[in-house]
């Protein structure tokens, strides 16, 4: 069962989150709605995902997120915030969140997301992707890695768009094994860990989609 800890400064978003949560068969081992207890609880309880508001109060959910990830690597952070500003899906990226959900998902979007992110995934509401690649590149970021193969460069492209193992599999026509052999070995030569160190790794070194289509994808389906 996944144990997932809810952090946000209202009562009746975090208690009503928590009961979802809940409901579907995660075990909600604490919640918190500051940063200073967030990351004290977050160390007692070792969750696997934390799920972060940004707003706290006076604190932000960027400093907790960072805190937390430091402290315990294998907790993944995923943001469900009202803000979709693209300063907010940066800066909680750069942070150490593995995924970003804004709070108008729907609760079936929510359960996959947060289901996804224990599993290693990197999980981001539609469009929101492309926003930080798209931002990395305007800040001159550097080019491909070249170390990397061309199929290895052109899965991670497809990774950092959100799209699963099989949804790559199926785009790149590959067999699911093929395309996670990809990720393990992109994975070994950048010494990286998951998928949401991937993830960050594409922003950061703007490695984007060449999609033809300009097709955005809906990564929490």
């Amino acid at each position: 069962m996944t144990r997932v800890m809810i952090v946000d400064d209202h009562p009746m978003w975090r208690e009503g989150v928590a009961r979802d949560l809940g409901s579907r068969g995660y075990d909600v081992c604490a919640t918190a709605a500051d940063v200073s207890s967030a990351v004290r609880i977050a160390l007692a309880t070792r969750p696997d995902v934390v799920v972060m508001d940004l707003q706290l109060g006076e604190g932000s959910g960027v400093d907790a997120t960072r805190e937390i990830t430091a402290a315990l690597p294998d907790t993944r952070v995923l943001v469900l915030s009202a803000s979709a500003e693209q300063t907010d899906v940066l800066a909680a990226v750069k942070n150490g969140a593995s995924g970003y959900l804004v709070k108008s998902a729907s609760l079936e979007e929510f359960d996959d997301a947060v289901r996804r992110t224990a599993e290693g995934d990197a999980v981001f509401s539609a469009g929101l992707a492309g926003l930080l690649l798209g931002e990395y590149r305007r800040l001159g970021a550097g080019p491909e890695v070249p170390q990397l193969t061309e199929r290895e460069t052109e899965v991670l492209r497809l990774v950092a768009r959100g799209l699963t193992a099989r949804q790559i599999a199926t785009r790149l026509v590959l067999s699911h094994r093929t395309v996670e052999n990809h990720v393990q070995n992109t994975l070994r030569k950048l010494q990286l860990h998951n998928r949401a160190e991937l993830v960050r790794y594409a922003i950061e070194n703007g490695i984007d989609s060449s999609s033809s289509d300009g097709e955005e994808e809906s990564t929490t389906r």
